[in-house]
């Protein structure tokens, strides 16, 4: 029986890199490092775990996983601190309603991360 998402995993292909990723979700999005290993890092991200292997080149393309959502209930304030990083924004705040039933509403909007990874912040209102 499921009954979660354990981790996503991602992979660096280097010590910056790694040491990029640690400084943008430990220290920008104030996530907590759970544990550490020779090859690699978990990070708690609440309900999910961010496993980051240290030992090889890392996938810089898009591939069947398009995206980590992080619900947050400030889209708008955390987007902000993503852009003062430097980081790039390549879809700003947006009030949206998913046209489910029943229908979603929600505010969203998308960064790349420290590894090219999609990010989603995401608020259900």
């Amino acid at each position: 029986m499921i009954t979660g998402i354990h981790h996503i995993s991602m992979k660096c292909g280097s010590e910056e890199e790694l040491n990029k990723t640690k400084d943008f979700y430990i220290n920008l999005l104030g996530l907590k490092m759970l544990r550490t290993w020779p090859d690699g890092i978990m990070i708690d991200a609440g309900n999910t775990l961010l496993e980051i292997f240290t030992n090889g080149e890392g996938v810089k393309e898009l591939g069947a996983i398009r995206h980590i959502a992080f619900a947050t209930d400030n889209v708008d304030e955390i987007i902000e601190k993503v852009r003062l990083a430097g980081y790039e924004v390549f879809k700003e705040p947006t009030d949206v309603v998913i046209a489910s039933t029943p229908e979603l509403p929600a505010r969203v909007a998308f960064c790349y991360g420290p590894l090219g990874e999609e990010i989603e912040f995401f608020h259900e209102k």
